[in-house]
């Protein structure tokens, strides 16, 4: 069974900004959406790039070589070209450490927000 692992720091990504981490052979894409943080694949499932390199708005990450977007909460894809969602990963934040468990899941996210 997985652990969560310590992956950075809250004041390592700020709000509106995201940040790739490798965890247990896993490209994970993080990112700060007003204090909520959402873990996600980081490699776009149209073609590779990195989304952690993406311009995030609200919720949505979009991918910086086509311009699919994701919706970081579920994973889901947003717009063309990409057709696949990508892997969603549990957050959660234990004071200023944001840790992730590095196993991917499918379907609705679990973000945790910075109290």
């Amino acid at each position: 069974m997985n652990e969560f692992v310590k992956v950075a720091t809250v004041e390592e990504i700020p709000p509106g900004q995201g940040r790739r981490v490798d965890v247990d052979g896993y490209r994970i894409a993080l990112f700060n959406v007003g204090g909520t943080f959402y873990a996600v694949d980081d490699t776009c499932t149209h073609e590779e790039a990195s989304l952690a390199e993406g311009p995030v708005s609200g919720e949505i990450v979009a991918c910086p070589k086509h311009g699919s977007r994701f919706h970081l909460p579920t994973g889901r894809v947003l717009s063309l070209p990409a057709v696949r969602p990508v892997n969603t990963y549990e957050v959660k934040v234990e004071g200023s450490d944001v840790l992730v468990l590095p196993q991917p899941r499918k379907g609705v996210g679990m973000p945790h927000k910075v109290r």
